[in-house]
């Protein structure tokens, strides 16, 4: 995520481009929206996820207009490096671009090209266009903001794995005549004949073992192969489409039992940091945008994506909120019945289908736990850097990927309540790399660019929002939402 500049490799269609997108935004987040949709009331919900889309678009384009300035910041140092002479320099770019002389408009004062180089062909990470854009105070601000997000995405993992790994493993059932509304606590023994055993501690030995199995890989170096990536992504939506299958078939039956409030201020600080957390492509965005062919309609692409993922999210919840009585922090759990021989409350009777949705955590997240570990590992390492003091081996090789898995795994140790880490992962860190960073990134980056070639110069990728007043809103509308939560967080927990 931090990574320097390259080329964008493979290329491919718009389509193709838009569905990595979609993807990629589409995650865990998903699995939490049901509950925190509930909780908050749906109307309060519906406006919510509509409003937090929109800004979510809206700093997307930030970060597509940064790179396509950091591109042209890049072309022109390259250019101005190896030919000093005006008439040399206006030849070696034409060359270098595919580009006829005659289409492009220079300034006579500076000698540099006002239009074509802002296209994006090279990826330069969010990281490289804050050392680009940024002093070293606010290069040390993003990756802090990078860190802290990116541990809050390890535990998120860390908590979300073994929670669904436990619900299968644990099979004690309720006493005989023990309604069935009556939800299994953690406090509850786990297997039968073993009472000292409860199903806390069921999800904290399934902590150490999901930690000893895939905490190792980050001490080595892995990629994630186009085959495993495909695969994630078929098991993805074959589970995201039995939950709203089912959950339609158990409402065109007459079957649904959920009663959902209108609004519910209590739920809303916890549904803020689930949106924004749902939301979150940025960090990510220069390496699934750069490699598309034709980027010319890349916005009004990309605001369809947003469009149908806010419409995915709200089919999910409103079936779910409609079909459940109460919804697990996980959505994905309500699709195992509690442990009671009362009655039968699942929503389907296939044991396949029910053990595939609950297991599907497992599946997908676990394929990135090792991805997303090596990237902490190396944003830790960007940030506590200095070129005169190389980190020693044993720091490089042992420390440094310690200090990547052990905090992550000892916040899941002491909670397993999924939509409370996403909500605060969302709410702070997620709040400063999809709102304040790309507001901090384009305004700093059409400055630089202004500096550097003059106030002629097209971005051909320029954000619909370019006014000042869309940065200054996007700023002010960060710091009153966190400023919000925080607030609420403190009252609901004196209450």
């Amino acid at each position: 995520m931090a990574g320097g500049i390259t080329d964008t490799g493979a290329q491919f269609s718009p389509a193709i481009g838009m569905i990595y997108i979609f993807n990629l935004i589409v995650g865990t987040g998903a699995l939490t929206m049901p509950g925190a949709f509930h909780s908050a009331g749906w109307l309060f919900s519906l406006i919510t996820i509509i409003i937090l889309g929109f800004m979510s678009y809206l700093t997307a384009t930030f970060v597509i207009e940064s790179m396509a300035a950091a591109n042209v910041k890049l072309k022109l140092n390259r250019t101005q490096d190896s030919s000093p002479d005006c008439e040399e320099r206006k030849a070696l770019i034409s060359d270098q671009h595919s580009i006829s002389s005659t289409t492009l408009m220079y300034d006579d004062a500076t000698c540099v090209p006002t239009d074509n180089l802002s296209a994006i062909t090279e990826r330069v990470e969010m990281g490289q266009m804050a050392s680009m854009f940024f002093n070293k105070v606010g290069v040390n601000c993003f990756y802090l903001c990078l860190v802290i997000y990116l541990y809050g995405d390890l535990a998120i993992y860390a908590a979300a794995v073994p929670k669904s790994v436990r619900l299968v493993m644990c099979t004690y059932q309720l006493p005989n005549g023990t309604a069935c509304n009556v939800t299994v606590g953690d406090e509850d023994q786990c297997w039968p004949g073993v009472p000292s055993v409860s199903r806390m501690d069921a999800y904290r030995i399934a902590v150490g073992a999901f930690g000893l199995l895939l905490g190792p890989f980050v001490f080595f170096n892995v990629q994630k192969t186009k085959y495993l990536q495909l695969t994630t992504t078929f098991i993805r939506w074959l589970a995201f489409s039995m939950m709203i299958v089912l959950a339609v078939i158990r409402l065109a039956n007459g079957q649904g039992e959920g009663h959902p409030k209108v609004v519910d201020i209590s739920g809303v600080p916890n549904l803020f940091g689930v949106c924004v957390y749902s939301f979150m492509c940025h960090h990510s965005l220069p390496s699934l945008v750069a490699p598309i062919k034709k980027k010319a309609k890349i916005y009004k692409l990309l605001f369809g994506d947003y469009s149908l993922i806010s419409v995915f999210y709200l089919l999910l919840s409103f079936t779910a909120i409609y079909s459940f009585n109460s919804l697990k922090d996980l959505y994905t759990l309500n699709f195992l019945p509690d442990r009671c021989d009362t009655e039968d409350t699942s929503i389907t009777n296939i044991k396949f289908i029910q053990y595939f949705i609950v297991l599907f955590p497992v599946f997908a997240l676990s394929t990135n736990f090792p991805i997303i570990g090596i990237t902490l590992r190396n944003n830790l390492k960007t940030l506590f850097y200095k070129r005169h003091r190389p980190y020693p081996w044993i720091v490089d090789r042992i420390v440094f990927p310690l200090v990547t898995i052990l905090p992550p795994f000892a916040v899941a140790f002491g909670t397993n309540q999924v939509d409370l880490l996403v909500g605060i992962t969302g709410s702070y860190a997620g709040a400063g790399i999809q709102y304040i960073i790309p507001a901090m990134l384009v305004l700093f980056s059409r400055r630089n660019i202004v500096e550097t070639v003059g106030r002629e110069t097209r971005n051909v990728h320029r954000s619909p929002f370019r006014h000042i007043v869309w940065i200054i809103f996007v700023m002010i509308w960060a710091v009153l939402c966190i400023v919000f939560v925080t607030v609420n967080h403190i009252i609901n927990g004196i209450q």
